[in-house]
């Protein structure tokens, strides 16, 4: 007889639940509110302490925000802030039974007794604030995640742009002491020194690094010009100088070219070879032998390109701390702002976003303390005026937002008379050839013209005194040059003199 078995269920000893597993409360801190609340009424400076640090918005409970929202509004008005005035200012304002009555307050004063450890309180709050955001920020996101209807690139984008305004919103720097900033000072003046006046990145135009000693760390430089001036030229010439001449690593961003088509225009630049014979290979043997000798200038240069199209502002910030971090760039070039977004962020138009693009480049150069430069579309201003000083851009020229000129420590402007067909300027000198760079604003120098030689055929710019421009034969003439000497960029004093021909008239090709 087969043995009985007792099915009966074993007791079991339950398991414990995990704290908060069915319900979280959002991070807090409301004895620290209730205490900073009462500090700021108790003691007369308290608010001036933490006025930088707080905002309304950092206190969970929805009592506590009315009330530091009254006494903002009590400072801003340089009235006394204590009980009776913040009593007083919640009446006016239709808000003070909605905090719990002038009782509240009172509790409120009575649960401190100094303002002693208000700053440290402070910034609890904001980091249980700032927890709190990203809460918000990744339950959003993750609810969209799930939404099959929801575009993941778009998505990304979005969650780069709240979390760049949360770190925005918590951007602080605290005071610093003069010594250490004069010690810092010194320093500079005496790496400035040391490379004869140039105590930033040398663009490698003489006159140029003359008036600004080369760029300097942490500003934001505007490169404008209207279409067809030469912007993306310039920026590869100037790229080509620091990083082949100078061996300063500089990265170019570029959102209106590829890779290969920048890489072109600088072989186009250091080959003197033209870019219809670069495109379609058409070389004859002396010119496939100057490429194949005059390209390993090129090679290892510390030049890093990226044409990542319709780049936002938050990705920029990312590639560029990483190529500061792994690669030492000391410059960053943009091709060019207009075309950069703020993705994930909401503007009630363009002209806002081009504001916070601005504020982000100025922000970034201060950040990796290197300088940027962006370069720039100009309105149509300039086509409806006329003369030779009607053609010269302004700074009320700059295209789609005013941010742009009150951001930049540097406004540069690029204009060709010949373009616009002024051959010679008041005194009668030729400007065939001739390319004006205009320093507009200079927040730290003095503001001036340089002159360059422009060569269109192979998008290029050059000192002015390093070709001779022969008015006969309306071409270049190399002269002086040093192309392959040890650590140089310029042709050989044997190099054979060749003559290129270029007007603004007769040159076929797109003037960059």
């Amino acid at each position: 007889m087969a043995e009985k078995r007792n099915y009966q269920k074993k007791p079991t000893t339950p398991l414990p639940i995990p704290a908060n597993e069915f319900g979280k409360l959002p991070p807090q801190a409301l004895e620290l509110e209730e205490a900073v609340l009462g500090a700021i009424m108790i003691e007369k400076d308290a608010y001036s302490i933490i006025a930088d640090i707080l905002k309304a918005d950092c206190f969970y409970k929805i009592a506590h925000q009315k009330i530091y929202q009254a006494i903002v509004t009590l400072s801003v008005n340089m009235e006394p802030v204590d009980m009776h005035t913040v009593t007083e200012q919640l009446r006016k304002s239709g808000t003070i039974d909605e905090i719990g009555g002038p009782y509240y307050i009172t509790l409120l004063t009575a649960k401190v007794s100094s303002a002693a450890h208000l700053e440290y309180h402070s910034r609890i709050i904001v980091q249980k604030y700032l927890a709190r955001e990203l809460i918000r920020i990744s339950t959003e996101i993750q609810t969209k995640a799930y939404d099959d209807k929801s575009d993941v690139d778009d998505l990304m984008q979005e969650a780069e742009g709240m979390l760049f305004e949360v770190s925005q919103r918590n951007l602080k720097k605290d005071v610093t002491q003069i010594d250490p900033v004069i010690g810092e000072a010194i320093k500079r003046m005496g790496l400035a020194a040391e490379k004869q006046g140039a105590s930033g990145v040398p663009t490698g135009f003489h006159d140029l690094d003359k008036i600004t000693s080369g760029w300097q760390r942490s500003d934001l430089i505007i490169i404008a010009a209207r279409p067809a001036m030469g912007k993306t030229a310039f920026i590869l010439s100037m790229a080509k100088n620091m990083g082949v001449d100078h061996n300063r690593p500089t990265a170019v961003f570029s959102l209106e070219m590829s890779n290969v088509q920048l890489v072109n225009r600088l072989i186009m630049n250091v080959c003197e070879l033209e870019g219809e014979k670069i495109k379609n290979g058409q070389l004859n043997p002396e010119e496939w032998n100057k490429l194949h000798k005059d390209v390993k200038n090129l090679l290892g240069a510390p030049i890093y390109i990226d044409d990542t199209p319709s780049l936002s502002v938050f990705e920029l910030r990312s590639k560029a701390r990483r190529l500061v971090r792994e690669h030492n760039v000391e410059c960053l070039i943009i091709d060019y702002l207009q075309l950069m977004n703020a993705s994930g962020m909401s503007f009630g138009s363009r002209e806002q976003e081009v504001s916070i693009i601005s504020r982000s480049l100025k922000g970034l150069a201060k950040e990796l303390d290197i300088p940027i430069i962006a370069l720039s579309q100009l309105n149509r201003g300039v086509e409806g005026r006329t003369g030779i000083e009607g053609k010269r851009p302004q700074l009320s020229d700059l295209r789609e937002s005013g941010a742009i000129e009150q951001d930049a420590d540097m406004v540069c402007f690029i204009h060709r008379p010949e373009y616009y067909k002024i051959t010679e300027d008041a005194a009668g000198n030729s400007l065939i050839g001739i390319a004006e760079i205009i320093i507009a604003k200079h927040r730290n120098g003095a503001t001036g013209d340089v002159a360059l030689k422009f060569k269109g055929a192979y998008a290029k710019f050059a000192n002015k005194d390093e070709f001779d421009f022969d008015s006969q034969s309306s071409g270049y003439q190399t002269i002086s040059s040093k192309m392959n000497e040890p650590n140089s960029s310029f042709y050989s004093d044997s190099a054979p003199v060749s003559p290129q021909p270029f007007s603004g008239s007769n040159y076929s090709g797109t003037p960059f």
